[in-house]
């Protein structure tokens, strides 16, 4: 992984580095259609039609484009251009992730992600995002994904630090003491 981080880190300072370099600009909008361009970028079947030596790079331009749910500013033609035609389509996940981590170092947040077994309304998330930013001492980026198997509870991911209050981990932690 070191190797696709390394090809990563250029595009992501140059991204970063361009789009704070205007007079508004705009970190969190290109983090959403980077964010787009990674989702689209880590399908199997396009990589294997990007792939293909009979596919030009305009056409592969044209499919990831046209699969956008929004509209492309120009900064985002000229930025997904510039990765199609280089050969680095495959590595626009790991930029999307430089370049977060660039943007929250610049604000002094993180990004956190909170599993649940059920959906949360905002109210509730509000709530968790609140005590979180206490525990983890810094503003945070929270976004939630579904995890059925967690039965009740949440499980909290920021960086490389995991807050598990869930019932599965309870369970798995009484197996354990019980087994022991």
């Amino acid at each position: 992984m070191a190797e696709i981080a390394t090809i990563a880190r250029p595009y992501a300072e140059a991204l970063f580095k361009a789009t704070t370099q205007g007079a508004a600009p705009d970190l969190g909008g290109t983090a959403a259609w980077l964010d787009e361009f990674a989702a689209i970028a880590a399908n199997p079947q396009l990589q294997q039609f990007a792939d293909s030596p009979a596919v030009t790079p305009n056409q592969v331009f044209d499919v990831i484009s046209g699969v956008a749910r929004s509209a492309l500013p120009d900064a985002a033609k000229n930025f997904l251009r510039a990765v199609i035609e280089n050969g680095r389509l495959a590595v626009l996940p790991e930029i999307a992730d430089q370049f977060r981590a660039l943007k929250n170092a610049q604000s002094g947040s993180s990004d956190a992600i909170v599993y649940s077994p059920f959906p949360m309304d905002t109210a509730a998330l509000a709530d968790v995002a609140a005590t979180l930013e206490k525990r983890f001492g810094r503003k945070l980026n929270v976004k939630v994904e579904l995890e059925p198997a967690l039965i009740g509870g949440i499980r909290v991911v920021v960086g490389d630090e995991v807050l598990d209050t869930s019932v599965k981990a309870r369970l798995e932690q009484m197996k354990v003491a019980l087994t022991a």
